[in-house]
């Protein structure tokens, strides 16, 4: 800068021309040599990623009536680590270094890092990102209990924190035989989010202990952000392990404890939650204990009475009062098939009598007794009708005594017109 202010001072007085390329040239090494690295605030508008994996955004501030921008550009690298979503209206605060585009005559700030500006800007990233986790039903599952008996817990926090100190403390007072596994992980900044992630799929598809415990100390509405990133808050939802989130200090709030089955105000109330006094315990086991031998006393007891009533005189007197409703309903249905077929009996009888009288009157000799004959031909054919004779031809009458012959010597001229023959006797 000096040398060109130099040069300008010498030239007063002349008028100095330069190219295009020596102007821009110039602004290029006067604003790249004076803006290292610089900080700038403003509202994101004009956001527009690319297909390559950049984002492409303005930002711009009001002054007055008047409205002043500032072209801005992140490339994919460093845009994969953030914690949100940059999104046109919100205010943030974009860390980089200005750079002049020559072919264009353009300057603007190449982003490295972009945060959100003020706290007020993080809580309405927080509600909106709440709102559509709600909408996805994401907070509404079912919560799982967690186990009754613990003996195996996984801490997911930074390892050199104070809250996996306070965790363990706690935990081994509570039962110095718990098992406590650490998975550690970045709990602030752009790769938080990240590295919290890759430890809760790890935990869960090795089933690294009983139940998960995530968190951190306080700090920041900033510092927490990560454990709202909306990818580790559905994999929270997701977990096979019951979850307790435990993310600052009792006035914190994080996403992730919306979607954890548990939610604890500090790290140390998580240990408290997740691992029961020992003494407890013992006196949880001697009280099952005493149940189980009382429980079996008294089966043993009602056994006992169950055994001393099978003696022979209590068998023979329970035998027979099993049998004897046996018994007497054997006997109603004895006598009650008697009765009925002793009925039918004498019902059969009277039909039996009254068909022999049908056919008693109905058999020849009762005929024969009423006067009637029978009349054969001399070949002992019976004779139904008088065409089967003829004149002259003998016949013999049958009546119920005796027999006798005849010779049919004429016949009579029915009212049906038919002939019929008189039989003549012989003696």
């Amino acid at each position: 800068m000096g040398h060109w202010f130099e040069s300008s001072i010498a030239h007063l007085g002349e008028t100095v021309v330069y190219s295009v390329s020596e102007i821009t040239l110039r602004i290029k090494d006067l604003i790249e040599t004076t803006f290292d690295t610089v900080t700038v605030e403003g509202e994101v508008s004009n956001c527009r990623p690319s297909t390559t994996g950049h984002l492409y955004f303005t930002l711009k501030e009001k002054i007055g009536t008047s409205e002043v921008a500032l072209a801005a550009v992140m490339f994919k690298g460093n845009l994969t680590r953030l914690s949100f979503k940059p999104e046109n209206g919100m205010r943030v605060q974009v860390t980089g270094a200005l750079s002049v585009y020559a072919e264009r005559g353009t300057y603007q700030i190449v982003a490295t890092r972009i945060e959100l500006a003020g706290e007020g800007e993080i809580l309405r990233l927080l509600e909106e990102r709440k709102r559509r986790l709600e909408a996805d039903g994401v907070f509404s599952r079912k919560r799982r209990a967690l186990p009754s008996f613990v003996t195996d817990i996984t801490v997911i926090t930074s390892p050199t924190g104070a809250a996996v100190r306070d965790i363990i403390k706690i935990a081994k007072k509570r039962n110095p035989k718990i098992h406590i596994t650490i998975l550690p992980a970045v709990v602030q900044g752009e790769k938080a989010a990240e590295s919290l992630l890759a430890q809760l799929r790890l935990a869960n598809r090795y089933k690294l202990g009983q139940l998960i415990i995530i968190g951190r100390g306080g700090g920041s509405l900033e510092d927490l952000l990560p454990f709202s990133d909306e990818n580790l808050v559905r994999e929270i939802a997701q977990s096979q392990l019951p979850i307790i989130s435990a993310v600052g200090h009792e006035i914190d709030v994080a996403l992730s404890d919306y979607a954890a089955d548990y939610r604890a105000a500090t790290p140390s109330e998580a240990a408290e939650i997740a691992v029961p006094l020992l003494s407890d315990l013992v006196l949880d086991i001697h009280n099952l204990y005493e149940s189980i031998l009382e429980t079996m006393h008294l089966r043993l007891e009602r056994a006992k009475m169950l055994v001393a009533g099978l003696s022979k005189e209590n068998l023979d007197l329970n035998f027979h009062k099993i049998i004897q409703p046996i018994l007497l309903r054997l006997d109603d249905a004895r006598t009650a098939i008697q009765d009925s077929m002793g009925e039918r009996l004498v019902a059969t009888k009277h039909r039996l009598q009254l068909a022999r009288q049908g056919i008693e009157l109905s058999s020849p000799e009762a005929i024969l007794r009423r006067g009637f004959s029978v009349v054969k031909k001399e070949d002992g054919s019976i004779v139904r009708s008088g065409a089967q004779v003829k004149s002259g031809e003998r016949i013999i009458i049958i009546p119920q005594e005796q027999q006798f012959s005849a010779f049919v010597e004429n016949s009579h001229v029915q009212a049906d017109k038919k002939t019929k023959r008189k039989a003549k006797p012989i003696s």
